[in-house]
Order: structure tokens, then sequence, then C-alpha cells
């Protein structure tokens, strides 16, 4: 009988252990549920031989299933539940594997398991048991197993405790670098634009731009009917976008900055045209610094300024016809030097980029910037401006004077035959020419035109080729509280073969009052007019309603002198701006001319002139015009 009841113990004992290996084995929960089993069925065994007085063998059967529980419990390795932990000494991150910068921090049991191994290790005694049995099991538990259990789950609970607590304090450091991380960028918006700056300054970034909508009404229009095939002289009314930019700036190691602007609204049929400044600079001080690339020369005060921040809606004839036309953004090399109380900027300078004016010498498909076969070397130029504030209370009371300088060498192509590229046609053949519109800002259409100061073959005993140009300005700037007194005066000398002290001169005067009790601001760096921040900005339900400011005018130039019959005109202007709010400007303008004298100037296409140029601006000879303008500015 004990043979019987031991063969079936073993049979059972062998069968559980071996389909728990096959499934992994090694399993601490399976090795509990064997024990269980095993006890179960001794019990059972039991249970039918207990009547039939086999009290001694039941004995050795309880003694079998100790012995099988402390064998199931050796094969058992206990390693299953350990866990070997270790701390990254930056990230502060916990990782079961070893790695550099790691630590160890000893091997953990999960709390979760340690729970499980002291309930898996009571014995499950059936309900059908009879109570003698369940009498004879309760002493063959091992109380100091399960004490020493006990014990090891509160140790496991306190190391997984502790291990929960730097588990977080790694997750809050790494989320506190995150915010340091993003805490080192600051986007504002200020008078730069769109502006973010790493907190250290070293980097920084604006992005900016403006757009200027524009109309105009001629409600005086009487230039002479045009003549043969040419177009009507008079001016068109209408509207338009005036500028349209985009642009980027910003700094980087604090030392350098660039800037790239590009304004959609202009061209002249290039591409490359559009591009106004595309430059980095090198600041060597908090006032000196050097830049390269494309900019604008350093000449006239009321070029200096922004279109921005002009109290006209357009700049004064004589600073569009000598600085601004022949496009002022030219590339080359330049120093500026800027304190509060004085400026000076120079700068070597080539051709503007693009098919700046119909006297340039590169025009080809390749965007203009490259240049093509017969360009010949690009012209260039050398000039500077020097201005201050030699009285000055504050930023609203001051006296600021300044003069400018520049000499222009300029390029002339021949062909093999010796007769001028681009003569008697629109652009391409190099030489100079300089125009004049009246202050309007639609149809800006030519009413003054020197037409082209080379002209003729080399051949021709009566050629004239301008080989180089030198102005010359002085300004002046008046500002005391609301009142703005502003003139300039400019001078252009032609040099060359044909000439002989030819020169075109200009100047302009006006004054501004704001009636809202604002000051002109001051730009140190550029010695020029600088945005106005109204006192008290225009609201819909408040009692700001912006700043409020009158103007007016008297405009003068005169490009015929000697050989050269480019015309002359003088004009009066009346100006109203409202600015609701530092970044919004409104402009409303009335330009009246007084006088045109283009008498001198050929009806034909000879002497420079092309395309009916010549002829356009003789119609003006004694017209009358008048023309309301209004413009919108926008910037960011």
């Amino acid at each position: 009988m004990f043979l019987i009841l031991l063969a079936e113990l073993i049979s059972v004992f062998l069968m559980i252990v071996v389909e728990k290996k096959n499934e992994g084995g090694g399993c601490q929960s399976c090795c509990n549920k064997t024990v269980t089993f095993v006890r179960y069925k001794a019990f059972h065994l039991i249970e039918i031989h207990f009547y039939e007085g086999i009290r001694g063998e039941m004995k050795k059967i309880f003694r079998f299933s100790a012995l099988s529980f402390a064998i199931l419990s050796l094969y058992s390795p206990v390693d299953g539940y350990a866990l070997d932990l270790y701390v990254d000494t930056n990230t502060k991150q916990i990782f079961s594997e070893p790695g550099p910068g790691r630590v160890h921090l000893g091997r953990f049991v999960k709390e979760e398991s340690v729970a499980a191994r002291v309930e898996s290790s009571k014995p499950e005694v059936p309900s059908a048991l009879p109570a003698p049995a369940r009498v004879v099991a309760g002493p063959m538990r091992n109380v100091a197993a399960v004490e020493s259990i006990a014990t090891g789950k509160g140790q496991a609970a306190e190391v997984a405790e502790k291990s929960m607590h730097e588990k977080l304090v790694s997750q809050v450091s790494v989320l506190e670098e995150r915010v340091k991380e993003v805490e080192k960028i600051h986007g504002t918006f200020d008078d730069r634009g769109l502006h973010w700056e790493t907190k250290d300054g070293k980097f920084s970034m604006s992005l900016n731009g403006r757009i200027q909508p524009a109309s105009q009404y001629n409600f005086v229009n009487d230039p002479d009917p045009a003549l043969g095939t040419n177009t009507a002289n008079e001016l068109n009314s209408g509207m338009n976008i005036r500028r349209a930019r985009l642009g980027v700036e910003g700094t980087f190691y604090k030392m350098w900055d660039y800037k790239f602007e590009y304004d959609f609204s202009r061209g002249n049929g290039s591409v490359g045209s559009g591009i106004t400044d595309a430059f980095v600079r090198l600041n060597h001080t908090d006032a000196l610094s050097y830049k390269l690339g494309s900019f604008k020369e350093p000449f006239s005060l009321e070029e200096a300024a922004s279109n921005r921040y002009l109290t006209f809606i357009e700049r004064h004839m004589s600073v569009n016809s000598f600085v601004d036309n022949p496009n002022t953004y030219k590339t080359g090399i330049g120093a500026n030097y800027a304190v509060k109380r004085w400026q000076t900027g120079i700068a070597f300078q080539t051709e503007p980029i693009g098919s700046w004016s119909s006297a340039a010498t590169s025009v080809n498909a390749n965007g203009n910037q490259n240049r093509n076969n017969g360009s010949g070397d690009s012209g260039w130029q050398g000039i500077g401006r020097i201005s201050g504030r030699p009285w000055m209370i504050d930023d609203t009371k001051f006296l600021h004077v300044g003069i400018s300088a520049g000499h222009t060498d300029v390029n002339t192509q021949y062909r093999a035959d010796g007769t001028m590229v681009g003569e008697g046609q629109i652009g391409g053949g190099g030489g100079m020419s300089f125009f004049a519109f009246p202050g309007t800002n639609v149809d800006r259409t030519n009413i003054l035109n020197t037409g082209n100061l080379s002209t003729g073959a080399l051949s021709d005993p009566g050629r004239r080729q301008v080989t180089s140009y030198d102005r010359y300005g002085a300004e002046g700037w008046f500002v005391h509280g609301p009142l703005s007194l502003q003139g300039e005066y400019l001078r252009t000398n032609i040099n060359g073969i044909g000439y002989d002290n030819e020169h075109l001169t200009g100047y302009y005067g006006f004054i501004s009052y704001f009636l809202t009790g604002e000051s002109k601001a001051y730009h140190v760096r550029n010695g020029a007019a600088n945005r106005i921040k109204p006192n008290r900005p225009f609201h819909w339900n408040g009692s700001g309603w912006g700043a409020w400011e009158l103007a007016f005018g008297y405009d003068y130039i005169d490009m015929n002198s000697g050989v050269i019959a480019g015309g002359k005109a003088d004009m009066i202007r009346f100006g109203f701006n409202w600015y609701p709010h530092s970044n919004v400007k409104f402009q409303a303008n009335v330009v009246h001319m007084l006088d045109i004298n283009t008498a001198r100037t050929p009806t034909g296409n000879i002497g420079g002139y092309s395309g009916g140029a010549g002829a356009r601006t003789n119609g003006w000879n004694n017209a009358d015009f008048s023309a309301f303008l209004t413009q919108w500015t926008v910037d960011f």
C-alpha cells in the first residue's frame, strides 16, 4: 500500500515538474502551485487510507511532502525576482543594464512579486478535508520562512519606494533641464519686428517687413499732347503697392549681425533688383562697425532715413534724382562710427544688383548677377557722410548738421566698330542718366530727363562720354519739441569727354508740427529720422487718437547745365500724417508744380535720348500739374 502511494506521489511530482519546465521553468509561482498540489494530493490520499489504519505510513507521507517542498524551493532560482539597477550620474535616470557613467545601486525585488510569494507560500487546504487533517497540516507550515519572507517584503517595499523616489527626482531634473532650454530663447515684438534671441544674448533673429498701399489722383494734368507714335504725356491716376518688403536680420556671437531684405514691388524686370539690404556686419565696438554686401550708400539726410519715417510720401526731387533713382543700394564694403552726438559713414561700392537703370552696364538672362560679354568692368565709387548734433539739450531739442561727398566712376561700353552699346535703346550700354518725377507715388514717370550722358560713336566728333561724376551735399535739421525744420542742398558735377564743368543742382526745405505734442525721433546710427511713437495711441473705445502732424515744403531741381538739357522744375507740398500706432502711419499729400521748364530738351531720339523720352520731357514744358496722394504704411 505504501509503495503504491509513494509511486503515485512521485509520478504526480515528476509530471508537474516536467510540464512546468517545458513552459519556461524556474518560475516561483509554478513551484508554489506544485507544492500546494502535492500537499493536497497527500492529504487526499491520507483521507482515503486514514480509516484503514495506516497512521504510520501517513507520517512518512508528510515528511515526503516537506522534502518535496524543500526540493522545489531549491529547484526554483531566487534570481528570477531580483533586478540589478543602475543610475546615470548625469541625468539621474534609472537603467537595468550597466553602461558608461552608470553606478550600480544594488539588487532589488519587485514589491508585488514578494507579496505574491508570501501568499503563494501558504498551503491551500481543500474545504472537503476533515477537521483532523487541517489540524495536522497547520504545524507543517514553516513559520520562520514566512516571517523571513514578510521581512523581505518590507525591505523590498522600502527599496521600491526609494527607487520610485529616485525616478521621480530624475524625471523632475530632466523636465527642469528642458524648461531651461526653452527659456534660453525669448520672443518679443518691438521696433525690430518679431524678435527672438537666446537668453545669453549671443544669437538673435528678427522677422520684419512693410507694406505701403498707395493711391494717386491727378486733379490738374495738362502737358502738351504726345507727338507721332509716342504714348500720351499725361500721368495716370490709380492705386498700387508702393513697397512690399520682407526681411530678416539678427546677430550671432554678439559682435556679428546680418540683414537681408527683398522688395517684391521693385525689380525693373529682373529678380536681382528686388534685393535691397543684403550684408554682414562686424561690430568692432558699440560705436564702430564694418559691413560687407549690399547696403545704402552713406549720402544725404533724407536718404539715410527709412521710407517708413519720411515726412512726405515721396522723397524730394533732388534726393530722388541724384541718390535714390540710380539705386542707393550698392554692393561693397563700408565702415560706420556712431555715438549719441555724431556719426560718420564711408564706403567703397560698385554697381547695384540687377538692372538698376537704363544705363546699367550688364543686362542679361542670369538675373543680372553675372557680367555678360561686352559689359566691361563694373563702375565703382568712394563715398562718405559725416553728421552730428552740435547743439543738443535732449532728444526732443537739437540741431543736426552734416555733409556728404562721393566720387563715382562710370563704365561706358563700345563695340568693335566704335559704336556705343545700347545707343538708341533702353539699357545695356553703361553711361549714366538722371531723371525726376513730381513727387508722385503711383505713376512715377519722368517729366525731367537728361538722357544718357554717354552718346555717339568713338569716331563721332560731337560725341560725349561721362567718365565719372562727383556728388556733394549739405544738410540741416532743427527740432524743438513738436516743431521740426529740415533742408538739404545737393550738387552733381559731370566729368568726361565733351563736358566742361556741367553740374546738376537741387534743394528742398520743409517745416512740420505735431498737433498732439510729439517730437521727431532721432536714429543715432543712421543720423536721420526714426520711428514716431504716439503719446496716446489710438483706441476705438478710449481717449487716445494717436499722433497728428502737419507739414509744408518747397522743392527745386535744375538739370539744365551746359550741353545737358534735362529741364528744371519747382513745386510745393502739403502733408498730413496720422500715426494711430508706432507701426502704422497714414499720409495724405497735395503736390502742386509751380514751374516746369523743359524747352531745351530735344524731341527726337538724339543726344542720348531714346524711346521718345526726349519728346515726353519736352511736352511737359510750362505744363500744369497737381495731385492728391495717399499712402498707408504698416511695418513690423
